[in-house]
């Protein structure tokens, strides 16, 4: 074949391949366009999508809002106090007497206003946009009303303007307060100043030489507690918990023990108690004695044959036809002597009624409601507070076996002493 042929040839198979690669090319490209338009679709569709489930879940939110807001709306409250008319306790404020004041709230206005300046800092709350907190003197007033007539809080609300459960929670708070401020203050052991004062005042008005105060115990009327009754069921058929107090010459309690159920007899109130703790170990008071008929003579306070004999608690000699004369004479001047603390209990309740009727606080807050009431008593007497309709002590001796063990010899001597000093 020749040249030119060959030429022909090859010209005719690259003109053929070139077609082939355009056509290859041109596929590619057509291929390559409808998978990218049908990757734009798919992202169109997916956007699309999203778009819609957006929409959905907007809208579904909404409708739970919506619905939350409507069953969950919370109401606007139209007042935050119901209004009550507090004219009563305004007038009480600015018209009565001193002879009202102390009448009602056992002390008088000059007495009740130094109390609540007292009190002040403990019971003042703070102001707030909602409403105005209750003014301490309303405050301690609400809770002196309470403790001296021992009245219903619905009573005391309607009298004072308050509601049923501020008259409740204002008591508590002014108990507390006053068991907070007040009881280290006014009923705490005698210094040694003061038990000389207290011993000379036994001696000037009883010729008792070295007594220190006078102790005794009493029942205060509770509601049946729902844990352990029967331990607070007492020998008079009542629900109650024992005080036992010692005061002084002048009907001041110095110490106090509140809170043992009814059923404990008071020689065991006794034992249980600090004062027997600090007496045995010889804390309770200085040493001083005084030489009587031989005998060192120590500081002691008296008790009723409840009691047990111990070198710093003197009581009467056992009744019977064996005794003497002197002994007699002892037992009588003790006695008298002792009355000190029952005059005690009855200006305390004839002050503070909710002790003299059944008191109806719960059973871990009645402790409370008597240590303030006797802090309370103790602030009347020392401001000189008159109160004449006093309610007699109406518990009996309990007679038990109150000796704790065989009484020291110097014990015997010592009550001996005292008899023979006072048959001179």
């Amino acid at each position: 074949m020749e040249w030119h042929q060959v030429l022909a040839v090859l010209g005719f198979l690259y003109s053929r391949w070139q077609m082939c690669q355009t056509n290859i090319f041109l596929q590619w490209a057509q291929n390559e366009g409808k998978m990218r338009q049908k990757t734009m679709q798919k992202v169109a569709f997916h956007v699309r999508r999203m778009k819609r489930l957006r929409k959905r879940r907007r809208a579904s939110n909404l409708m739970v809002v919506m619905i939350m807001s409507t069953l969950y709306r919370r109401q606007q409250r139209a007042i935050w106090v119901q209004p009550r008319p507090s004219t009563w306790w305004e007038d009480v404020s600015r018209s009565w007497d001193e002879v009202d004041w102390q009448t009602n709230f056992r002390m008088t206005k000059t007495s009740f206003l130094h109390l609540c300046d007292i009190l002040r800092p403990r019971l003042t709350r703070q102001h707030t946009n909602f409403r105005s907190p209750l003014p301490v003197e309303m405050r301690v007033a609400i809770c002196l009303w309470r403790l001296a007539t021992n009245l219903e809080y619905r009573a005391i609300s309607h009298l004072f303007g308050i509601g049923i459960s501020t008259a409740c929670s204002v008591t508590q708070q002014v108990v507390t307060a006053i068991n907070v401020v007040m009881k280290p203050l006014y009923i705490k052991t005698p210094s040694e100043a003061e038990l000389m004062v207290i011993v000379q005042g036994f001696r000037d008005r009883w010729a008792l030489p070295q007594v220190a105060g006078a102790i005794d115990g009493t029942h205060i009327g509770i509601m049946a507690p729902d844990e352990n009754s029967v331990d607070y069921y007492n020998r008079k058929n009542v629900y109650s918990v024992i005080l036992q107090g010692v005061v002084d010459n002048t009907m001041k309690f110095w110490d106090i023990n509140v809170g043992c159920p009814g059923k404990v007899s008071y020689a065991k109130v006794l034992i249980n108690s600090s004062l027997y703790s600090r007496g045995e170990n010889g804390t309770l008071f200085p040493g001083w004695t005084e030489r009587l008929n031989n005998v060192d003579v120590p500081l002691h306070i008296l008790g009723d044959a409840a009691y047990p004999l111990l070198p710093w608690l003197v009581k009467p000699f056992p009744e019977g036809n064996g005794l003497t004369q002197p002994q007699v004479n002892f037992n009588y001047t003790l006695s008298q002597a002792r009355m000190t603390v029952e005059r005690a209990f009855g200006r305390l309740r004839g002050r503070w009624r909710c002790l003299l009727k059944r008191c109806d606080a719960h059973i871990s807050f009645v402790s409370h409601i008597i240590s303030a009431c006797c802090v309370l008593h103790n602030y009347c007497e020392t401001a000189n507070e008159e109160w004449v309709d006093e309610e007699p002590a109406d518990d009996v001796d309990d007679f038990v076996n109150s000796e704790i063990g065989p009484p020291a010899n110097n014990v015997e001597q010592i009550r001996d002493a005292l008899c023979a000093y006072l048959a001179q």
